[in-house]
């Protein structure tokens, strides 16, 4: 099993971006060699400290914490290294066709780039420490659900989706199918008897989601409240 030490009496030297001086600009260079190094040593499920990232990068400790002020940062980093924000969910009128060609897509083009032996190391990780799980949610997954949330906005105020529902916990609830079938069944969703339980879910869902005729003014909580 994968092992992840937070290496926490690590002295938090500050993000050099705001305190290196003109003339010496960051190498982005190097700052993708000890992001791989680190994704290396994750996928050969080896336990993840400043020494072992070391030597495998061969990028010097002080290096690293010039970088990222812990740790547990450069974790963050490397978890989602070569991952983006999703394109905007395209706004044609139906939504739930939008939200499964999104949410599908999101998934295949994800697994391309991101192989699954990595998402599965990345769970462990992140569930065996709470407090990363959660800076994990809040600085990499949020930022990448906003299209979907947007998108839901623009459902609700065209009238397609109820006026008073709360989209955190639909896209929770929507979203925890898929993950349902990865983590619980330990399926691809994108297989064919995953993708029919996927669909079936959706669409029990997503009756409870519909607007009813005559419904009320369809406005639509804030992003992130």
């Amino acid at each position: 099993m994968s092992q992840l030490v937070t290496d926490r009496t690590a002295p938090a030297v500050g993000v050099i971006d705001s305190a290196r001086g003109p003339g010496r600009p960051r190498d982005e260079d190097l700052d993708d060699r000890i992001l791989e190094a680190a994704l290396g040593i994750v996928d050969a499920d080896e336990p993840l400290t400043v020494s072992t990232l070391v030597a495998a990068s061969g990028v010097s400790r002080a290096a690293i914490y010039r970088r990222w002020p812990s740790l547990t940062d450069l974790v963050l980093a490397a978890l989602d290294h070569g991952r983006t924000i999703p394109p905007e969910v395209p706004d044609e009128g139906d939504f739930r066709r939008e939200f499964m060609d999104h949410f599908l897509r999101g998934y295949t083009e994800s697994t391309e780039a991101y192989p699954d032996r990595r998402f599965r190391a990345r769970i462990r990780i992140l569930i065996a420490d709470p407090e990363m799980q959660r800076r994990y949610w809040r600085e990499r997954v949020v930022p990448r659900r906003a299209p979907l949330y947007r998108a839901f906005e623009r459902a609700i105020a065209r009238g397609e989706l109820r006026s008073e529902l709360e989209i955190w916990p639909a896209m929770d609830l929507l979203i925890g199918v898929l993950y349902y079938q990865i983590i619980v069944r330990g399926e691809r969703p994108n297989d064919p008897e995953a993708l029919a339980r996927i669909e079936a879910a959706v669409d029990i869902v997503w009756r409870g989601l519909l607007a009813k005729p005559g419904g009320a003014d369809g406005s639509s909580p804030e992003f992130g409240a």
